[in-house]
């Protein structure tokens, strides 16, 4: 069963009535800018996952920091965590 020319023209009445004659080209507007953002959005994550790949094709991961213990609290840095590295750690991400 396929839509022929009247029950598309009976859709379009249908939806022209529904948010009326003004509203129309906002609503169209509005959603372009929103695919248009959406889009945008997409290509920068995939721009940056992009050339993150090994020689073998296989994507490079990232360096996760080994979670802080509570023996691994140094007193004498007045309670900083420090990783298993020595390092200390700002619990952002492991960064230094």
């Amino acid at each position: 069963m396929s839509l022929g020319p009247m029950e598309i023209g009976l859709i379009l009445l249908a939806i022209l009535l529904l948010f009326g004659y003004k509203k129309l080209p906002d609503a169209s507007r509005s959603l372009g800018r929103s695919l248009r953002i959406f889009k945008g959005e997409i290509k920068s994550m995939k721009d940056d996952d992009g050339g993150k790949t090994a020689d073998d094709g296989i994507p490079v991961s990232r360096e996760i920091a080994a979670p802080v213990r509570a023996t691994d609290i140094d007193a004498r840095s007045g309670g900083s965590p420090r990783r298993h590295d020595g390092a200390l750690s700002t619990g952002l991400d492991g960064a230094r």
